[in-house]
């Protein structure tokens, strides 16, 4: 089948790992827990990834992390996703890995968050190539060596800021390095999370690479998605924000692709949903912390929702399932 012919919606190889779609969860510090995940992957999500992992607290105390490192018990691929500044410290972290059987190992290239940037992780590594190639080259040398040669991939930024744009350099030594994927969320450091994501660089990329590019930034619907692929011919395309107590994108997403329309969800299912991903957080981390995390996503679950503001209002003061389960009785 030609480029020109391939659907938006398509099966997708990472290195020798086959994924039924091309519709990925960005790794979110703060959300992206196994409950997300799991939620996520039953309405359509084809890849997940764990939030970021600090290669030296992995190395130094692995029990700490090992919550972060858990599979969803429906996630049949995943990545864990590791950032850290220093190959060898990444690489004794990755070895950790093998009793998580991971299917991708994921290094973090682009969080923006200065306590991440001011170790030499995350996206200081755009600053310092010859460092981002060896961290690549040693989490590679990992995989082969004690993870069964599990592909390694890499999320980038399009540089440190609008006078460093080096995204197609950082890809090449990535890939050069090992890198079997690369991500590239089309912002700059320095622009953190505002202004507008630059599809452009998505698009030369993708023109670039042998491996695949996925794409990611300002993607809040599923239109947004598909006007991603259309526009910049990127392989897959990657939610993060727009995931956030919107799991639904993702089904929503993929009608959208394979049939031209979609059916936005209803408001009971959106608050079922949510209080699904609340009971098996709670059963991870416990009740009481449970219900003081899920309060952020169900701001999003509500959003748009009739008397919203009023659910809101009350949720926020939701300390047990019970509450919540009392707040949200119409829809339950």
């Amino acid at each position: 089948m030609s480029e020109e012919n391939i659907p938006l919606y398509h099966s997708l190889h990472i290195g020798d790992l086959e994924l039924e779609g091309n519709l990925f969860l960005a790794p979110v510090a703060g959300y992206s827990d196994r409950a997300f995940r799991s939620v996520c992957i039953e309405l359509g999500a084809n890849f997940t990834c764990t939030e970021l992992i600090s290669s030296e607290a992995l190395i130094r105390d692995a029990k700490k992390s090992a919550y972060l490192l858990q599979r969803a018990e429906n996630e049949r691929a995943y990545a864990i996703q590791l950032f850290g500044s220093d190959p060898e410290v990444m690489y004794q972290a990755a070895l950790r890995l093998a009793p998580y059987h991971p299917e991708v190992v994921d290094i973090n290239c682009g969080c923006p968050v200065p306590k991440v940037v001011k170790t030499g992780a995350g996206s200081a590594l755009m600053r310092d190539l010859n460092r981002l190639g060896n961290i690549v080259a040693a989490v590679a040398r990992a995989s082969r060596e004690a993870l069964g040669d599990v592909p390694v991939t890499v999320k980038i930024r399009s540089g440190w800021d609008e006078q460093s744009i080096n995204y197609r350099e950082a890809a090449a030594v990535a890939v050069d390095s090992g890198a079997a994927l690369v991500a590239l969320h089309a912002r700059t450091r320095s622009q953190g999370y505002a202004g507008k994501a630059n599809w452009e660089h998505i698009a030369d990329l993708a023109s670039r690479l042998t491996v695949p590019v996925v794409g990611s930034g300002d993607l809040f619907s599923p239109e947004d998605a598909q006007k991603m692929l259309q526009e910049t011919g990127c392989a897959a395309v990657m939610f993060a924000r727009g995931a956030m107590g919107n799991p639904f994108i993702f089904t929503e997403t993929r009608e959208l692709l394979e049939t031209g329309s979609y059916t936005p969800v209803p408001p009971e299912r959106r608050i079922r949903t949510g209080f699904t991903q609340l009971k098996r957080l709670a059963a991870d981390i416990g009740e009481t912390i449970a219900c003081k995390e899920m309060r952020k996503q169900f701001c999003a679950y509500t959003k748009g929702i009739e008397g919203g503001a009023a659910l809101r209002n009350a949720l926020v003061h939701a300390e047990t399932i019970l509450q919540y389960e009392q707040i949200l009785t119409d829809y339950l």
